[in-house]
This record gives C-alpha cells, structure tokens and sequence, in this order.
C-alpha cells in the first residue's frame, strides 16, 4: 500500500511582495548574462561608430561652426601636416559621435543587467538618475558649443596681427584639424562631465555617504576646487575658466538641495514605519 505526500494548497510560483525578483542565478548565468548584455551594446556601438564614419565630416564641420561664424567673411581654413592626420581624426569623431549616440542604448542593457536583482524601490530610485545623466551631460555639451566656443575663439583669434611695416611678418592662425578636435572634445567632455555633479552628489546622499549639511560646510572647499578644475580642464583663459568654474558652483548648489529633499524624504519614511 503507497501512500502519497500532497503538496500544501496555494499558489507554486509566489511572487515577492518586496517586488524583487526571486529567481536565483547562478555566478556562470551572471557571467553569461553580463556577456550578452556586453555584446548588445558592443554590436549597437560598432554599427553607430560605423555609420558616424560615413557622416564624420558632417560631425566635424558641426564642431568648426563656432570657429568658422568668428571668421565669417574671410578665407580661413584649417590644416594637416600628416598624410594619416586627417583619417584618424575623422576615426576620433567617429568615436565620440558613437560613444554619445550609443549611450542610451548602453544604459538600457546596464539597466536590464541590474534591475532583477534590485526591489521595487531601489528601481524607483535609481531610474531618475539614469534618466538624468545623458540630459545633463547633453546640456553641458550645449553650453559650451553655443556660448563658450565662440566666446573663446574671439578671445584665441584676436591675437592675429598684420605686418608692421615692410620689414614685419603678419602673424596668422591656421589651427591644425587633430589639435582643434582635441580642444574641442576636451571642452565638451569637461563641461559635459561636470554637469554632472548633482547625479553624482544626488547618488551621494542617497546611499547616507553625503548629506545636506556635510555638503554646506564644504562650500568654500568646493569653490576652489571648482576654479582648479576650470584652470587644468579649460584653455588658459579667464573667460573659458570662469565659464566652467561658475556653472560648477552653481550645480553644486543644485546638488545641496536635491541632497536636502532626499533627507526630508528619508525622515518622512522612517517617521511613517
């Protein structure tokens, strides 16, 4: 005689209330998944770099409009003294138009990577921050192409003079094509990355490292590494400097409320348990 074991009533496949995923994997499945997230974003940036190519001279006369609309008028050009000079600097703007284009495409595979191991209120709060960054950094490269580009190629240009006299030589600029993508990259990057100090400040005081009033009482200290920063990341000029040095302090500001609202929101929490 056999006697059977009834499995208890109710539902086999439970899910968590906490809205986190219960399924376990394994360091191998994590290894291979983490490869497949890899691989998608790796194949996305390799057909973008690929069709940024074809249109990188497109990208690169966009990055000259602020040094050509200064000489409006006259006939300037840009040089290369390399036989390769140009190729690998059509290469380089390929890349970077890549790297940003394909950006989003690889926050969402970190996301999908990430986001089944995290609970419901971990996604709620990471998922501004992602959202944010390319924005931001967007919004720094914007400001530095439409107002601190032409505000400092006025500056570098008026150094230009004529011959003085019969016996002198005009003293003309003819910016080679590799060092002004380097320039420009530089400053894009620079302003792109430091817009995004209230992301990084925000995430800070999310996770308790930071707070509001930590980040008052370092002010003063935050003001001068903002002008270093400026020194070392911009040209040598005060009106590049100041351009990167002032919105710095300004986000920093931002990220000192943000951090504020994140501790309001931290108290009302525990007071509500």
């Amino acid at each position: 005689m056999t006697s059977e074991i009834q499995e208890p009533a109710g539902p086999k496949n439970h899910a968590p209330e906490d809205g986190r995923d219960d399924k376990k994997m394994s360091l191998i499945e994590h290894l291979t998944e983490l490869r497949r997230r890899l691989f998608y974003a790796f194949a996305a940036f390799i057909v973008v770099f690929l069709v940024c190519f074809y249109f990188s001279n497109v990208f690169f006369d966009f990055l000259v409009e602020p040094l050509s609309s200064v000489w409006s008028g006259g006939d300037r050009r840009l040089i290369y003294t390399a036989m390769h000079e140009k190729f690998f600097t059509n290469i380089k703007v390929a890349f970077f138009a890549a790297a940003f284009i394909s950006f989003p495409i690889f926050a969402v595979q970190v996301w999908m990577f990430v986001a089944p191991g995290l609970y419901k209120n971990e996604k709620g709060a990471f998922r501004p921050f992602l959202v944010a960054t390319p924005f931001l950094f967007f919004g720094g490269g914007a400001f530095v192409y439409y107002i601190v580009m032409p505000i400092a190629w006025q500056f570098f240009t008026s150094f230009e003079q004529l011959a003085a006299g019969s016996a002198g030589l005009p003293i003309e600029l003819e910016p080679k094509v590799n060092e002004y993508l380097s320039l420009v990259m530089r400053l894009i990057f620079a302003f792109g990355l430091s817009f995004e100090l209230p992301v990084i400040l925000s995430l800070l005081a999310k996770v308790g490292i930071v707070t509001a009033d930590g980040l008052k009482k370092k002010r003063r200290y935050a003001i001068v590494i903002a002008f270093v920063a400026a020194a070392i990341l911009t040209p040598p000029d005060p009106l590049s400097q100041l351009a990167l040095a002032i919105p710095i302090i300004i986000l920093y500001e931002v990220s000192i409320y943000c951090a504020v609202l994140i501790g309001r929101r931290r108290d009302a929490t525990y007071a509500g348990e």
